[in-house]
């Protein structure tokens, strides 16, 4: 049985036709700006195909960039909490995701270098999208690890983000409840249903809408 084909997300670009991994692997070694656009480009590809987790896995990447805060690509495509929230309370019950509490709290405690901590922060800010979306998603408690509160993840975006990444995280952070969850559930399971009834399976990209600069 084929993937699902999900509704684009407003808050990522729209991604050139038929990329595969190969658009993150041509910029070898290179963490720039290019490859931060490319990062989100095809996670939205790999979303649009109803490939949910991996699509996480490659906004995590585009997180792990290493940027200035003055790139065209991040002025165009914030950090993108908004589409981590966005993939996270879209996602239908019966497509795979794992338990992204848990992926996140494993990403934050064992980050390794380059730019640990600041991707580590990263990492923790996205986990507590994720606990105010799913407050039942469980945390491992086999796994030894200090949880931040939400407002020492502020702190460490302050003192290790971009400028504005703070502010951007916390405009998305307050959108986040189950309520919210549970109205895009419906909204994209119907969504879903259009897409699979309608046999040239269009795809169109919304407007960013109010997304903020980072």
């Amino acid at each position: 049985m084929s993937a699902p084909k999900f509704p684009p997300c407003p808050h990522l670009p729209p991604p050139p036709a038929g990329i595969d991994h190969r658009h993150l692997s041509r910029h070898g070694e290179a963490r720039d700006g290019a490859f931060y656009l490319s990062c989100l480009e095809y996670g939205h590809a790999l979303w649009l195909r109803g490939l949910a987790a991996r699509a996480v896995l490659c906004l995590d990447r585009a997180m792990g960039a290493d940027l200035r805060g003055d790139e065209p690509e991040l002025r165009a495509w914030p950090m993108p909490y908004a589409a981590m929230a966005w993939f996270l309370a879209h996602t239908p019950p019966t497509v795979f995701i794992g338990n992204p509490r848990v992926h996140f709290q494993h990403f934050a405690d064992r980050m390794n270098e380059p730019r640990r901590e600041q991707r580590a922060a990263r990492a923790w800010a996205c986990w507590a999208l994720a606990r105010r979306l799913r407050p039942e998603w469980p945390a491992d408690l086999k796994h030894a690890v200090v949880e931040p509160s939400e407002a020492g993840i502020a702190t460490l975006l302050v003192n290790l983000g971009l400028p504005g990444e703070v502010d951007l995280w916390r405009q998305v952070l307050s959108t986040c409840s189950p309520v919210f969850f549970a109205a895009n559930q419906e909204n994209s399971e119907k969504a879903i249903d259009r897409e699979e009834a309608d046999s040239s399976v269009r795809t169109s990209f919304p407007s960013r809408g109010g997304s903020s600069a980072g």
